[in-house]
This record gives C-alpha cells, sequence and structure tokens, in this order.
C-alpha cells in the first residue's frame, strides 16, 4: 500500500510564489517580448526580491519551458477527450491545429512566436528531450498508427515523420502568415495535404 506524501506548509508557500513570478513573468513576456522582458519589473509585480526569480527560474527561458509544458498538457488533455469520441483522420488534424491556435490565441501572438523560437533553438535549455516528451506528438503518432493498422493509412507511413511534419506545417503557418483569411485557406490545405498523404493508394 502506497501512502502519499503531504506537501508541508512550506513546499505550498514555495509553490504560490513560484505561480505568483511565473504569472508576472507572462503578463511581462507578453507586453514586451521575452527579449525585452525587464526582470526587475517581474519581480516588483510578483512582490519577491531577485535571487527568488532566479531561485525557480535560473533564466527567462525556463519560464518559457514551463509555459510550453503546462500549453501542451492542456492540449494533450483536450486531444485526448476528443479521440473518446467518433472521428476521423481530417477531424483529428483539423483539432490538433485548433488546439495549436488556441496556445496563440490565448499567450498573444508576440508570447506565441517567443515559445516557438525557443522550442526550435539549438540553444534551448534541456537538450535531453526525446520525441516521446511531448503529448502532443504521442497522441498523433498513436492515432496515425491505429489509422495504418486499420488499413486507413498507407502501410508504409512513418506514423512520427508525419505527426511531426504536419506540426512543423501548423506552426509554420501560424508564425509566418498575419492575414486570417490566408492562415485559414493554409490550414486547411495543409490538412488536405496531410490527409492525402496519408491515404492509401
Amino acid at each position: 500500500m502506497t501512502t502519499s506524501v503531504k506537501p508541508t506548509s512550506r513546499d505550498t508557500r514555495r509553490l504560490q510564489t513560484r505561480q505568483r513570478i511565473l504569472g508576472a513573468a507572462i503578463a511581462e513576456f507578453k507586453r514586451s517580448g521575452m527579449g525585452a522582458a525587464d526582470v526587475g519589473a517581474i519581480v516588483t509585480s510578483a512582490g519577491v526580491a531577485h535571487g527568488t526569480f532566479y531561485f525557480h527560474f535560473p533564466t527567462k527561458e525556463h519560464v518559457l519551458l514551463e509555459l510550453e509544458s503546462r500549453e501542451e498538457a492542456r492540449m494533450a488533455t483536450e486531444l485526448t477527450r476528443f479521440l473518446e469520441e467518433p472521428h476521423d483522420m481530417p477531424a483529428t488534424l483539423t483539432k490538433v491545429a485548433e488546439l495549436v491556435i488556441s496556445v496563440e490565441d490565448g499567450l498573444g501572438g508576440l508570447l506565441f512566436k517567443d515559445i516557438l523560437a525557443l522550442h526550435f533553438s539549438p540553444s534551448r535549455p534541456r537538450h535531453d528531450e526525446v520525441w516521446t516528451d511531448h503529448p502532443m506528438i504521442v497522441l498523433l503518432v498513436g492515432e496515425i498508427d491505429r489509422a495504418q493498422q486499420r488499413g486507413d493509412t498507407h502501410p508504409e507511413v512513418d506514423a512520427f515523420c508525419s505527426a511531426v511534419f504536419f506540426l512543423l506545417g501548423v506552426y509554420g503557418v501560424l508564425s509566418t502568415t498575419s492575414s486570417q483569411t490566408a492562415r485559414d485557406i493554409m490550414l486547411r490545405e495543409l490538412v488536405a495535404t496531410a490527409v492525402r498523404s496519408l491515404e492509401v493508394r
């Protein structure tokens, strides 16, 4: 029988402090972008000392890493719920695109682009990640694998490459297209192209 460890009041206070810093940092990043964000403004807003910020987040990039991880977990939860209902591949890919758009809508264009830039940066603080650390990729790969097992997709399709290429396409459209009309058209065509690439010929 396993016993749960009850967090101490110190642990609770530490978590609350971390949440305040994260919230203040996100607000500052939305205003100024990560590069121009002022740590002094963040700690003033959070009501903590400079050292407390760096205790929780060694760099501003670590704030983005935590935010990215939280947003990805949220998207994965929503996608898991979607996959529990009847669906097909076009609907799944459309849902994935909508979830990524929801991140941009929630964070704003400036902060969203900062997260994307860090995600693909060679100087990203964590270098030991593998694709299975990213639940959205895991879910999409699993969905393509299941479709392949049912005979709905070509047997030679590489599920991992297909999932990653699709997500890269979504990120590319969102980071380079400002016109809503053009973006909608490109995303619809991206979904259609991805579906065609998966089809049994």
